[in-house]
């Protein structure tokens, strides 16, 4: 058995660039969730117009919100998006689980959305599948 150490995968390590756009992701994603949660659904005065049929994209957007959030999508799209990011790297479903688990740590789904964050977090110590050439 040859066990070559220089011949290993590189780690998922996101370039500057990427890492840029990963920022941005998860600032928008953060920030839109404060959002719809300070302004939007505990707002009492939002709450009780909803409530009385007012027919808006805000109303709309608070009932979907609100139907996502009690079932827990945030968390648990969150966490499928970083185990197959810790199963195989890549950079579209690093920013989705980013971006899932910014919402649902904001919006009541802290614990699944912080257990993806910790895995997203495990997934930077996992190699890069490389793609073999044909010969």
């Amino acid at each position: 058995m040859n066990l070559d150490r220089t011949t290993s995968r590189p780690l998922f390590a996101p370039t500057a660039r990427q890492t840029n756009w990963l920022i941005a992701i998860g600032l928008l994603s953060l920030g839109y969730a404060l959002y719809l949660r300070y302004l939007v659904i505990e707002l009492s005065s939002v709450g009780l117009a909803c409530q009385a049929g007012m027919q808006t994209w805000l109303c709309s957007t608070r009932s979907l919100v609100m139907v996502l959030f009690n079932n827990s999508v945030f968390g648990w799209v969150a966490l499928g998006a970083a185990a197959i990011n810790l199963i195989r790297p890549t950079l579209p479903v690093f920013a989705l689980g980013l971006a899932a688990a910014a919402f649902g740590v904001v919006l009541y789904n802290g614990g699944l959305a912080a257990l993806a964050a910790a895995v997203l977090i495990l997934s930077f110590a996992r190699p890069v599948a490389v793609e073999s050439e044909a010969d």
